[in-house]
């Protein structure tokens, strides 16, 4: 008789090819975390946004960092592991591919009601608002004709830029640390749980472990990201949500 597949998954912020730390052993540590997923209890596995650190989808190229990690995506799909997956910031420029490989995309704020809890997903930047610099790069990314000119540069050269910006990027910003009720994110999920119901809020993009009560009782969380090493991800177990640290081992 086979097990009723009740287990969902939430990873986010992995980076993957980000040349910060040592970027072969998070892939590992990402595909250990993937093949350690009992697929015959598994139903979903949640990708909110940042995956890659750059992703972009030339007609007939895509970024060779993480060919083992699409492969293992797609050994999951294949024994019945359903794949869902929001674009974040750094890799807004997918397209299609994923989708052709059997993966589901969804918008944010993406509400979905697993075993009774109601659940809003998403990457977890632009809801509520964001810094005016942000909005109008988000939109510049978002451009037809922005896409169509980066796209007409040689991958090694396009790539080459799209790493070094985020490289330098990275090297710029201290390690950020969520200010609760001070995010727009946070009043964002205060104001949605007043207007219909919402059990958890699940994001990414903050690089920060969050875990608090809203005053309506919802539960407000964001992933860690995976560049301080441990395998931080979430866990819905069919009755309850949980959050594992970085240094908890993958179920």
């Amino acid at each position: 008789m086979m097990e009723e597949r009740k287990l969902v998954y939430f990873v986010a912020d992995v980076h993957l090819g980000l040349e910060t730390g040592d970027p072969r052993e998070r892939e590992e540590r990402f595909l250990s975390f993937l093949k350690g997923i009992p697929a015959e209890r598994t139903d979903r596995l949640y990708l909110l946004g940042d995956i890659w650190d750059f992703w972009h989808e030339y007609r007939d190229v895509v970024p060779r960092e993480g060919v083992r990690v699409i492969a293992e995506l797609i050994r999951l799909m294949d024994l019945g592991v359903e794949v869902w997956f929001c674009r974040g910031n750094h890799d807004i420029w997918s397209y299609s591919y994923f989708e052709s490989l059997g993966m589901h995309r969804f918008e944010q704020p993406h509400f979905v009601e697993l075993g009774g809890m109601v659940f809003c997903l998403g990457h977890g930047d632009l809801l509520g608002g964001a810094p005016r610099g942000y909005r109008w790069m988000i939109r510049l990314f978002s451009c037809r004709l922005m896409q169509r000119l980066f796209s007409s540069l040689h991958p090694r050269l396009a790539f080459s830029i799209a790493r070094g910006m985020s490289r330098r990027g990275r090297q710029q910003h201290r390690p950020y640390h969520f200010r609760a009720e001070n995010e727009p994110l946070y009043r964002f999920a205060e104001q949605t749980a007043q207007q219909r119901r919402v059990d958890c809020f699940l994001f990414g993009h903050f690089h920060d472990a969050v875990d608090l009560a809203l005053p309506s009782g919802a539960r407000f969380c964001i992933l860690k990201d995976w560049l301080d090493g441990g395998v931080p991800y979430g866990l819905f177990t069919g009755s309850s949500f949980e959050l594992h640290s970085p240094a908890s081992p993958a179920e």
